[in-house]
């Protein structure tokens, strides 16, 4: 879920800059998410033939349409919790659970 938000707000990211806007992710967990993700249609993975070797990734337009039925998720849960001392413990569970594989 964070993957999808980060691509979403910045677009076409190295691998490194996105390991390091996605706090808390390990380069192993961030790895095999991003393979899974791609597996799925949900990002393209672009191999660039220089040295050092450079990999982007970007979302589809799958990727896209997940990221923008997400955004109806977040609205309601600022809706709901607004003004509420446990928004961001809740916001933190609502995103644990869903980017659980």
């Amino acid at each position: 879920m964070l993957i999808l938000e980060v691509l979403t707000e910045r677009g076409e990211l190295r691998f490194t800059r996105l390991s390091e806007l996605v706090p808390g992710i390990s380069y192993k967990m961030l790895t095999q998410t991003l393979r899974l993700m791609e597996r799925e249609g949900l990002i393209a993975r672009t191999v660039h033939p220089v040295v050092p070797p450079k990999v982007e990734y970007k979302l589809t337009e799958l990727g896209l349409s997940l990221g923008a039925a997400f955004v109806g998720v977040w609205m309601w849960a600022e809706r709901t919790w607004q003004g509420r001392a446990g928004t961001r413990r809740f916001r933190s569970k609502v995103r644990a659970l869903v980017s659980r594989p």
